[in-house]
């Protein structure tokens, strides 16, 4: 039997305060765990309290995902980063992020040492954990040490401006934005469209979500190859985590061998699921994640 896809994921492992209670969250950390749902094999590199409640709970919900632990460094002098996340309307959200959290102070050193073990066939970053200048000194060392293809989730929020976003994509082979992330950095760039942008920074692929519109891929050569109308929700309850959602499976079956324009369908259909759950992690996952699984294992193969 062939050993799981391995990716890594580099970035902030925290907890969001919901109206409904804390859960463990962070973009990479949501990621991961679908990533594990759907047979893959993710490392996180990121870094908690050594002892705060929020980073026990973060650690609990990794083994209860039978995520590794070795990536997940421990802070003695800073808390687990926390997020309080404030429902909005219609199904928003708004996210207020506390600063200086153990995820800023990541050890360059202590995220290179798993790297010799790990053959990581892709790696998975943002730009909020390279808002510290500590991790994104640690971030940058193990792109750079890591061969595999960089999948980049932009995630613009309060830290992450034009320079930090525009040296994130001269990192990237693939990006993911959303629609209004998008119009962000055409607006710093000057670009005039999408497919400038992906020709501008020589990326190999660009992924846009745009929530109840759908999504669109771009390929290396800045054209559209790909794209759908969005998914209607019988019953909304929050967008919380949809795009971390939405990467998680798309990555899944693209490292599984699935052909691009179904695999893309599919992660939208699960983001769109998700938004039936309450947060980034659906509470009943015993019976969330089989119909999900079988539809990935069904997907068509890619071309070869």
């Amino acid at each position: 039997m062939p050993a799981a896809p391995c990716l890594l994921l580099l970035g902030e492992a925290l907890v969001d305060r919901l109206p409904t209670g804390p859960v463990a969250a962070g973009a990479p950390l949501n990621a991961a765990r679908h990533l594990r749902r759907f047979g893959c094999a993710p490392l996180l590199l990121s870094r908690i309290g050594r002892d705060d409640e929020a980073g026990r709970q973060v650690e609990a919900a990794m083994r209860a995902a039978e995520l590794s632990l070795v990536g997940l460094q421990r802070d003695s002098q800073h808390a687990t980063g926390v997020v309080e996340v404030q429902m909005l309307p219609g199904g928003g959200h708004r996210f207020e992020i506390a600063a200086d959290a153990a995820w800023d102070h990541l050890d360059a050193a202590a995220a290179l040492a798993p790297l010799a073990a790990v053959p990581a066939q892709l790696l998975y970053f943002g730009t909020l954990a390279q808002r510290s200048p500590a991790s994104r000194q640690a971030i940058r060392a193990v792109l750079e040490a890591c061969p595999a293809p960089r999948f980049l989730d932009l995630n613009l929020r309060a830290g992450v401006g034009a320079e930090l976003a525009l040296e994130s994509l001269r990192l990237a082979h693939w990006l993911k934005v959303n629609d209004e992330e998008l119009a962000q950095l055409l607006s710093w760039t000057g670009l005039a469209d999408a497919g400038a942008l992906v020709r501008a920074f020589g990326l190999q692929r660009l992924v846009v979500t745009r929530g109840a519109a759908g999504y669109a891929s771009f390929d290396a050569a800045g054209r559209l190859e790909a794209e759908g109308q969005g998914e209607r929700i019988a019953a909304l309850v929050d967008t919380v985590g949809a795009g971390d959602a939405f990467s998680a499976c798309l990555l899944a079956a693209h490292l599984q061998g699935k052909a691009w324009a179904p695999a893309l369908a599919l992660a939208n259909r699960f983001a769109a699921a998700l938004c039936g759950q309450a947060g980034a992690s659906p509470s009943d996952q015993a019976s969330f994640y089989p119909p999900w699984q079988a539809a990935l294992r069904a997907l068509p193969e890619a071309a070869r």
